[in-house]
């Protein structure tokens, strides 16, 4: 009885440690490293030109919760697309039995208790904040168990589940707020556009295809395949626009200037990205030049924060 006890906590965390390792790869971790400092930042600047942003105790705290949180996200995923997985990802581990859905619930409530006590550590709104990011990425769940459209609609479904970026943006915000490092401008809001857009042509580039194939969750099946790569290099000019109009990098002489124009030449990347899926016949949208558009542009904001105060 006893040796049950011990070696099933310890076999459930064995599981846990290897579903992290399949599923949340390091690249994940970085992205979310460089969204809160260059968001935080980014709030900074645009809220409060006047004054240096440099990352605190309080930004370190931050990093680590939303690391978990886009872990916590990523399990449950794992579990609302189970019946997807099973037919277009059998190899994924809660489809192959490598891991179970007790360790899935089980590692969610732990990342849920450990990021609202981290939290609370920030500031009462911090964890309000958070909880509501991990409850909406629960309600998702629920709802497109509950609703076909949700679950089936491409278009819908995006509209439904963005949100839960959007909500941990609020929190990487509010947070910063409460503890000093961001001013309460409109600014800071406003920066929220240019992460949806940044993430949004990633989001639209890795779900493109020229072939149709209408069992899969494709944009190109709504939008067709020119309509999907028009929607990521538009959402790619958004971010860049909204950057723009917040930090006025006409505002600065140079060499801080050079800095401040930065993202712009960036959005040759995923132009780069479309040309060479309109001009040749591969079948799946590149998703090389939109993963290193959103890295290069996070590490863009996170340098015009520490440079152009």
């Amino acid at each position: 009885m006893g040796s049950v006890g011990v070696t099933g906590p310890l076999a459930s965390a064995a599981r846990i440690a290897r579903f992290t390792a399949v599923m949340y790869k390091p690249h994940y971790l970085l992205y979310g490293v460089l969204w809160v400092l260059a968001l935080e930042g980014t709030a900074a600047l645009a809220a409060q030109p006047d004054s240096a942003w440099r990352p605190t105790g309080a930004t370190v705290l931050r990093i680590v919760v939303v690391a978990f949180v886009l872990l916590y996200l990523r399990i449950v995923d794992e579990q609302k697309d189970l019946e997807y997985d099973r037919v277009h990802n059998p190899d994924r581990p809660l489809v192959t039995g490598a891991v179970t859905a007790v360790d899935l619930r089980v590692a969610m409530g732990l990342i849920a208790v450990g990021a609202i006590a981290a939290s609370l550590a920030l500031s009462v709104g911090s964890a309000v904040m958070i909880t509501v990011a991990m409850a909406y990425g629960l309600a998702l769940w629920g709802l497109e168990r509950l609703s076909d459209t949700v679950r089936t609609h491409i278009l819908v479904n995006l509209v439904v589940t963005y949100p839960v970026q959007l909500l941990v943006t609020g929190y990487v915000v509010v947070s910063a707020i409460d503890t000093g490092e961001v001013r309460a401008q409109w600014q800071a809001a406003a920066t929220a556009v240019i992460f949806a857009g940044a993430f949004l042509q990633f989001e639209f580039a890795r779900k493109t295809s020229r072939v149709r194939r209408p069992d899969e969750l494709l944009y190109s099946n709504a939008l067709g395949a020119k309509g999907s790569t028009a929607a990521s290099l538009l959402c790619a000019v958004a971010a860049v626009l909204c950057d723009l109009v917040l930090v006025r990098p006409w505002d600065y002489a140079a060499p801080a200037s050079i800095i401040a124009w930065l993202p712009v030449p960036l959005l040759l990347v995923p132009a780069f990205g479309a040309l060479k899926f309109r001009s040749s016949d591969r079948v799946e949208y590149p998703v090389l030049p939109a993963v290193v558009f959103i890295l290069a542009l996070y590490l863009a904001l996170i340098g015009q924060a520490l440079a152009l105060p």
